[in-house]
């Protein structure tokens, strides 16, 4: 078992920020009759309070979702050395200076009318708390040492994990 560190504070949103700006996609998981529904969405953004911004069809499924029930749930990983697991309250917006600070040019995919399509809006979600588990070293070192435990046949763990929290 590698290292717990848990996070709070700003030492929390730094910790979102990074593997959530490098693991890029995450599954947005809202929730309909109490059942969870889950679809891939790409950050776009986060902020400096560790909210969770993404550009949305105002039209779909998911935006319907949240203003049912506001809870939802981000689920990032990146192959066998990244995992965050966010829990947050989501709400939508049409703010037309936040989806210019958002839009980016693969947008232009689902909003074909650009910026100004009158489909995009944007979902921001506030985290509550949440779970890690990262490398220490980077990829690099957790390949030798998992090359090194199984020559061995000894536990080398480059992980650490914990809670993140506001």
């Amino acid at each position: 078992m590698g290292d717990v560190k848990d996070l709070s504070s700003s030492e929390a949103v730094d910790k979102i920020r990074e593997l959530a700006e490098e693991i890029k996609t995450c599954m947005f998981c809202t929730y309909k009759d109490s059942k969870m529904e889950s679809r891939p969405m790409s950050t776009q953004q986060v902020d400096d309070e560790g909210n969770v911004w993404f550009l949305s069809d105002k039209n779909s499924s998911k935006n319907k979702a949240i203003h049912h029930d506001d809870r939802v749930e981000l689920l990032y990983a990146q192959g066998t050395d990244k995992f965050m697991l966010l829990h947050g309250a989501a709400s939508i917006s049409a703010d037309k200076e936040k989806i210019k600070e958002l839009w980016n040019p693969i947008a232009k995919i689902w909003f074909t009318e650009g910026v100004d399509d009158p489909a995009v809006s944007v979902i921001k979600v506030s985290f509550h708390d949440g779970y890690y588990w990262d490398t220490k070293h980077g990829k690099m070192v957790e390949m030798a040492k998992m090359a090194a435990a199984l020559v061995t046949g000894t536990t080398m763990d480059d992980g650490i994990e914990g809670m993140l929290s506001k």
